[in-house]
């Protein structure tokens, strides 16, 4: 009797790892070609062949031809262009530690799962040589335009929407706020790299300051395009925490830190500055007498 007559469920894994095999190795072929480092686009097309290899293990079992995954293609080469290689690569390779287990029921059936296990692991020693993008370089200039656009523009525009109760004054101010910032920031970052003589400063500072100006226009369109300026604040707070989940969800992907705690020390922060703005904000009005 064969395996799927012995071991449906056993088959069904079977078959269900041949269908990935061959759809990263189509993922990982597109991907090398999208690199223009030598050594990465040779590290890619290894694991590309590695994951082909390993299907036609499979396929000795299953005596089947198995289609790959093309909504999986299309998605992680869609990841790829929009965020990054190395995100792209790492957050499928995520996928393949959590299958680990699986690949361990296999064991016995498929005497070769040890050595394609072992590949997997080895997929991700060769992944760690990938981190070469320069994006992924200037991280650093990334983290500062952002951090410090949330808080600084959150408490802004919290602090301006009590003090002055109009929706285009606050979005006005919040927008000439957050320029200045953006362009006093980048100019910031330049000088600190130039001392450090490690990166390109003028790319730092182009990093810092777009990522700011991002933020800064996020955070100040509800107010520009809403006649309530509470409800635009409640939707510019919705915004900062969809910003900080989402960054904190890339960066703990490509550098492989926990995301919990990231997310919940910079939306502390974030808030936190929102909330005290609010009520200096509201003391300004009450005691100074400004409106608008």
């Amino acid at each position: 009797m064969s395996i799927k007559q012995h071991y449906p469920h056993d088959f069904a894994l079977l078959f269900d790892f041949q269908r990935n095999e061959a759809s990263e190795h189509i993922i990982y072929q597109r991907l090398a070609k999208m690199v223009k480092d030598h050594h990465n686009r040779a590290a890619l097309n290894k694991i590309a062949a590695d994951e082909l290899r390993h299907y036609h293990v499979y396929k000795d079992y299953t005596h089947h031809e198995v289609a790959p995954s093309r909504p999986k293609i299309f998605w992680y080469l869609l990841l790829a262009r929009v965020f990054g290689v190395t995100f792209s690569i790492k957050l499928m390779e995520s996928g393949e530690r959590g299958a680990q287990q699986a690949y361990k029921q296999l064991i016995g059936l498929v005497p070769e799962i040890d050595k394609i296990i072992a590949d997997e692991h080895g997929h991700e020693r060769e992944l760690l040589k990938l981190v070469n993008e320069e994006k992924l370089k200037y991280i650093g200039s990334i983290v500062l335009g952002m951090n410090d656009a949330l808080v600084e523009l959150t408490g802004t525009l919290a602090g301006l929407t009590f003090a002055l109760q109009n929706e285009k004054l606050v979005g006005v101010a919040g927008l000439i706020t957050g320029v200045a910032a953006a362009l006093s920031m980048a100019a910031s970052e330049y000088l600190s790299i130039k001392v450090e003589e490690q990166l390109n400063p003028l790319t730092a500072a182009f990093y810092t300051g777009l990522t700011y100006f991002v933020v800064v226009g996020v955070l100040v369109l509800p107010f520009l395009l809403l006649g309530n300026p509470f409800t635009a604040m409640a939707l510019t707070l919705i915004a900062a925490i969809v910003l900080i989940g989402g960054f904190n969800y890339y960066y703990s992907v490509v550098r492989e830190v926990p995301f919990p705690r990231r997310f919940g020390e910079m939306l502390a922060i974030s808030l936190g500055v929102a909330f005290l703005s609010f009520l200096i904000g509201l003391l300004i009005r009450q005691f100074l007498g400004v409106s608008a």
